[in-house]
């Protein structure tokens, strides 16, 4: 069914937490796009010119230790926002280490050294397989070999003010946990998606299975327990709350893109786009992990009845398990319309996410909350306007219909992707206003330095000494003394 694009009202925050009680709801709503004026500004924390803190007190001799599977050179997600982190604290005094694994996110990519210092940050990383994401076998290998070489190198470095962990693999935050409680270190739960909620979500596993329900129990109590559980949005802290994780502890900071690293580059001036053979077509982009949380058959399905449009060209850039379905859907009906390219190194993230007219972006509905695409920060960054199908109701959408960069199109309409393609190759000027609209979201909200400031502020205040309670002058009343 073809849906109706209408002008999105200025949002207001009440709007949002009325949106957030809907989210659990099934009933559909109809897709929506966002308008064109300029979105309401959600600033960050954001840090001074030199990259001091704010106060005069400084952060040095404060050691924290982020553990994960992926760190740079890595390409995953987790590995670059851990990477800016980190390369963050360590510039403003903290000394940062980090513990990962030498096996790579991409299988055959070169074996880094297991001891090294890259940009002020001690990196430590132990022997693991790397198997890949081809199967869920391929998977968990490469998690199994990690998590317990890890788990045996935590315990054995010094001491650590901080521990951070994120959530690659799952419940790696049990090695937090443990140092929590043999060392006394303040345990940082970086809450990148939730686990094992997504394979539950996904029917990828049975809530009746014993091993299940313990393992989904052990990432509950791993939650619970930690000083601070950093959430991507207000949809995933909806999701920690009914784990019974206090209130009190929760914080939420989004992930970010990079406003020097990603920045639009005119078609005139881009050297990728040019070397694609790319003239005046309006290239719809899908830009990263190809992952199970993710939904393909629209954008095929668009694909296909666009077939005969030269104008239109669709670009899968990336890999993961998904991406089969992508290429199988492309042979069986011939869409020489879809072109598929592997990861571009991050130096050319900002050509390659400029090469596209508009973004697509996914997700399944079942996974609000337990996973936040990050790709849209950096799309709103290249000022290109983002296309996402999915639920009506989580933090892209509502972070899309705020900003007015972009359409909304619920699951499953793939009617309602080819009108936007259609509107938007139809009106240039249209896609140019949305895209600027998003870019000025991105820089108020979701670039690294406001992002990154957060996380400093929060550590800080772990760390910092507490303050001795103030003392106050007590007043005695004396009756006055008979004399005589």
């Amino acid at each position: 069914m073809r849906h109706t694009f209408w002008r999105a009202a200025t949002v207001q925050v009440d709007d949002d937490m009325v949106n957030r009680k809907l989210w659990f709801r099934s009933r559909s709503e109809p897709a929506r796009a966002a308008g064109l004026g300029k979105p309401p500004h959600t600033f960050g924390l954001e840090p001074d010119d030199e990259g001091d803190d704010a106060s005069s007190e400084t952060a040095a001799g404060r050691r924290v230790l982020f553990i994960n599977q992926y760190y740079w050179p890595d390409h995953a997600s987790t590995a670059q926002h851990l990477t800016d982190l980190a390369e963050s604290l360590a510039a403003r005094g903290f000394e940062c280490h980090v513990l990962c694994s030498q096996g790579r996110y991409k299988p055959g990519a070169p074996t880094p050294p297991a001891e090294e210092i890259h940009n002020g940050v001690h990196i430590h990383r132990v022997p693991a397989t790397s198997k890949g994401r081809k199967s869920t076998l391929s998977r968990m290998t490469d998690y199994l070999s990690f998590y317990a070489r890890a788990a045996i190198r935590a315990v054995r470095l010094p001491r650590f003010d901080l521990v951070v962990t994120l959530t690659t693999p799952p419940i790696i935050g049990l090695v937090g946990t443990i140092l929590r409680k043999m060392k006394g270190s303040t345990h940082v739960c970086w809450s990148m998606d939730l686990h094992p909620d997504a394979s539950l979500a996904l029917k990828r596993m049975s809530p009746k299975n014993p091993i299940v329900r313990s393992l989904a129990w052990l990432s509950d109590a791993v939650l619970r327990q930690a000083d601070r559980v950093v959430v991507l949005g207000p949809y995933m802290a909806d999701r920690i709350l009914m784990k019974k994780v206090r209130p009190d502890r929760i914080a939420t900071i989004p992930v970010w893109s990079r406003e020097d690293e990603v920045r639009p580059v005119p078609h005139s001036e881009n050297s990728l786009r040019k070397s694609l053979g790319f003239g005046d077509e309006l290239v719809c982009m899908y830009s990263g992990n190809m992952g199970l949380a993710h939904t393909f058959d629209e954008f095929m399905a668009a694909a296909k009845t666009l077939r005969d449009q030269k104008d239109v060209v669709f670009l899968f850039v990336g890999g993961g398990p998904r991406l089969a379905e992508v290429k199988a859907a492309k042979e069986q009906d011939g869409l020489d319309n879809v072109r598929i390219l592997d990861y571009v190194p991050r130096e050319q993230l900002h050509l390659s996410l400029s090469t596209a007219d508009v973004h697509l972006i996914s997700m399944r509905p079942e996974m609000t909350g337990i996973v936040v695409p990050g790709k849209l920060y950096g799309i709103m960054s290249a000022s290109r306007p983002a296309l996402f199908v999915g639920p009506a109701h989580c933090e892209s959408a509502d972070l899309i219909r705020r900003s007015e960069g972009g359409f909304t199109v619920e699951y499953g309409d793939s009617e309602g992707v080819v009108d936007a393609i259609q509107r938007l190759r139809d009106d240039r000027d249209l896609a140019r206003r949305m895209g600027e609209n998003g870019r000025e979201a991105f820089l108020a909200s979701h670039e690294m330095g406001p992002c990154c400031y957060q996380w400093y502020e929060l550590l800080h205040s772990l760390t910092a000494p507490a303050r001795p309670a103030v003392r106050q002058p007590v007043t005695v009343m004396m009756e006055p003394a008979e004399v005589g």
